[in-house]
């Protein structure tokens, strides 16, 4: 056993400036909780991915709210009484600011301090589904000859969008019965279906479009050419759980 481990066990040497002169104890010293969280460190190639992700997030709402506050990068650098260099660095997640530098630039952009991690705790989710990969749901009964293929989902938030790629086939039975929440939106693709919604009907044909509140009975009352497809997109507000 060494002599330093005999005295501080596993700690290891400072890596910020010490004193050469200065005693041994004091040279071995850990940092401290506030001296890390009060130093500003510039990622290098290596930064794990996570950390680059906080930190890209964390200067894109720097920037974000510096705009909306209508304030140039000298304005909230000086507000907040560091370089603008050091905030430029910050704003393109070049730097891992210290809790002290985000204190001021909060304190500077007169907001609380967690407003500067809304954008890295928001869910950024993606459904992408590859071609003739949808969930395909043939109706039968009074819908026989409808095939929906869904084409992404919600993973989460407060509305719900459900996208489907419809099929009337040649066996399609009209059917005028759907009503469902939310607003939808018909993008015709091919073939000719006479839709009605309500008390009204449309003559719809490829590049055709119709948007609808789809509380009101609707649904294609005629299909004039066959096969028809169409692009069928359902937005609606997510039930609370």
């Amino acid at each position: 056993m060494t002599v330093q481990e005999g005295l501080f066990g596993d700690a290891a040497p400072r890596d910020d400036p010490v004193d050469a002169n200065a005693p041994l104890a004091v040279r071995m010293r850990p940092r401290s909780l506030d001296e890390v969280l009060g130093q500003d460190h510039l990622l290098g190639p290596g930064a794990p991915a996570a950390e680059r992700s906080l930190e890209r997030a964390i200067g894109m709402q720097i920037r974000d709210l510096r705009r909306r506050f209508h304030l140039s990068v000298t304005d909230l650098a000086g507000a907040a009484s560091i370089s603008v260099g050091m905030l430029s660095k910050i704003e393109n997640g070049q730097i891992s600011a210290s809790l002290s530098t985000l204190q001021a630039l909060a304190q500077a952009l007169n907001v609380p301090i967690t407003n500067l991690f809304a954008a890295f705790e928001e869910k950024r989710d993606c459904s992408f589904v590859k071609a003739g990969q949808g969930v395909a749901i043939e109706r039968r009964g009074s819908k026989v000859g409808h095939v929906y293929q869904l084409l992404g989902h919600a993973l989460g938030g407060e509305v719900v969008m459900e996208p489907y790629l419809i099929t009337l086939k040649e066996d399609a039975v009209a059917y005028t019965g759907f009503r469902h929440a939310g607003t939808e939106l018909i993008f015709m693709l091919s073939g000719k279906v006479i839709y009605r919604h309500g008390d009204q009907t449309y003559p719809l044909e490829p590049g055709d479009s119709l948007m609808f509140d789809s509380a009101a009975l609707h649904g294609p009352e005629t299909v004039v050419e066959r096969p028809a497809t169409y692009l069928s997109i359902i937005v609606y507000r997510a039930s609370p759980v």
